[in-house]
């Protein structure tokens, strides 16, 4: 066997940062050296989190300096993680100043927009990748990481391996995922297999093929160190709001991993004592795609949920049944939030709204928080006078298929190349 080139010690005494790993369904405690993925008396539901000792300190931002890996005594590295991966987060955070007229639009006094699509390969996945392919290759010696894959985390992996010298990606995905995010994973480099299911099949073969080939499996609800690169989104946030945190904040949700990771930051950082207001979070998922919001309203846990039709354009949150339900389930319920759902014709309609109100260009799971914001209010699930922050998880140019059916009616004019017909033009345009 090749050497990893690591010391003899043990993970647990390279990492004294890190107390241990905790199941979220049972509650028992692990040590980095027991296990590697999910709590082996609950299995694949046990997904487990990071635990970490008091006493870390608060870095406050700097700027032009914000990257993901600031608040290094609440993340699972021994040292600085490799040249090529600290490039990642870092990304904008847009306030009220900005966004007046959408706030007024959708009659919200005080709105915030956190941009993940800004990230190198345009989504907030990159955090989770960058943190896995850091941990894999620095604490664990591995090389080889795979994941299953909508799209988004498959083109965060191919990106992310790419900057680290010796790394391979090994992607399954859906056959059905966006040619967008299937180009940046093959123009990556990565291994791709797509395969002829939707995702949750593609999940357990990622899982197979982990097993029989030794790879390490960077899947969402399977690893628990996607939570901690996740949860880089929610300090940076902090750090950028001076740690005065907005009222409620809003994602969309498919497999769970994204709002169970923006929780963890939060709970993270009231342990360390570093906030004192923990905001709501509020889920969205896509009609077509909604077990953690049928779980919610029927107050079912994690263990009793059930798989559900998974049918929607927003390819990114799209689950049968949710990998990290347990994370998702608790970060609503524990900050007395809410799921959601909207349909796909609202997440078309919200696409051109939201760009147009703000200039930000988000694929349909990420439009799915603006989707959400007038029926949040109706149901009185989000006060006007609250501050309100949508996390934006995915860029656009993801999907652009989706953008182009979102704007249908609109399709620009052809005119003929003379200034009479630009002329004719700009007078049905009514440009003032």
């Amino acid at each position: 066997m090749a050497s990893t080139g690591l010391t003899s010690t043990k993970l647990s005494e390279r990492l004294p940062q890190v107390s241990g790993l905790q199941c979220v369904i049972c509650g028992a405690v692990y040590s980095l050296d027991e296990t590697m993925y999910t709590c082996p008396k609950c299995g694949p539901v046990g997904t487990l989190d990071v635990l970490y000792r008091t006493g870390g300190r608060r870095y406050e931002a700097e700027p032009g300096l914000l990257t993901m890996w600031q608040q290094a005594d609440l993340l699972p590295l021994g040292t600085p993680p490799p040249t090529g991966l600290q490039k990642f987060g870092g990304t904008s955070l847009f306030g009220p100043e900005s966004l007046a007229k959408l706030a007024e639009e959708v009659g919200i006094t005080e709105l915030y927009i956190k941009h993940d699509g800004l990230n190198m390969t345009g989504s907030l996945k990159d955090r989770a990748s960058a943190m896995v392919v850091a941990h894999a290759v620095q604490n664990l010696g591995r090389h080889v990481i795979a994941t299953a894959s909508t799209g988004n985390a498959a083109a965060a992996l191919a990106g992310v391996c790419a900057s680290v010298p010796g790394a391979q990606a090994v992607i399954f995905a859906p056959a059905t995922a966006p040619e967008g995010k299937i180009a940046q994973m093959v123009v990556f480099g990565a291994n791709v297999i797509l395969v002829n299911a939707d995702y949750d099949t593609a999940f357990d073969l990622c899982g197979a093929a982990c097993d029989e080939f030794g790879w390490y499996n960077r899947s969402t609800g399977i690893n628990p160190f996607t939570s901690e690169g996740k949860k880089t989104v929610s300090l940076e946030i902090a750090m950028q709001l001076n740690y005065q945190l907005p009222d409620v904040i809003v994602v969309s949700v498919g497999d769970g991993s994204i709002i169970g990771g923006v929780h963890k930051g939060l709970a993270d950082m009231q342990r360390q004592g570093w906030i004192t207001k923990m905001p709501r979070l509020i889920g969205v998922q896509a009609a077509g795609s909604d077990a953690l919001v049928y779980a919610w309203e029927n107050q079912l846990s994690a263990v009793e949920m059930q798989d559900r039709p998974a049918n929607t354009i927003a390819d990114s949150i799209s689950s049968r049944l949710p990998r990290d339900r347990a994370k998702a389930l608790r970060a609503v319920r524990e900050t007395n939030g809410a799921f959601i759902r909207v349909t796909d014709e609202q997440i078309l309609a919200a696409i051109p709204a939201l760009a147009r109100g703000s200039g930000v260009f988000a694929e349909p799971a990420a439009a799915a928080t603006f989707a959400a914001l007038q029926p949040a209010l109706a149901a009185g699930v989000i006060d006007q006078h609250e501050r309100v922050l949508l996390l934006i998880t995915g860029n656009g140019l993801k999907d652009v298929r989706s953008a182009m059916q979102s704007v249908s009616l609109e399709k620009p004019p052809v005119v003929a190349p003379s200034l009479d017909a630009v002329r004719t033009q700009v007078k049905n345009w009514q440009i003032a």
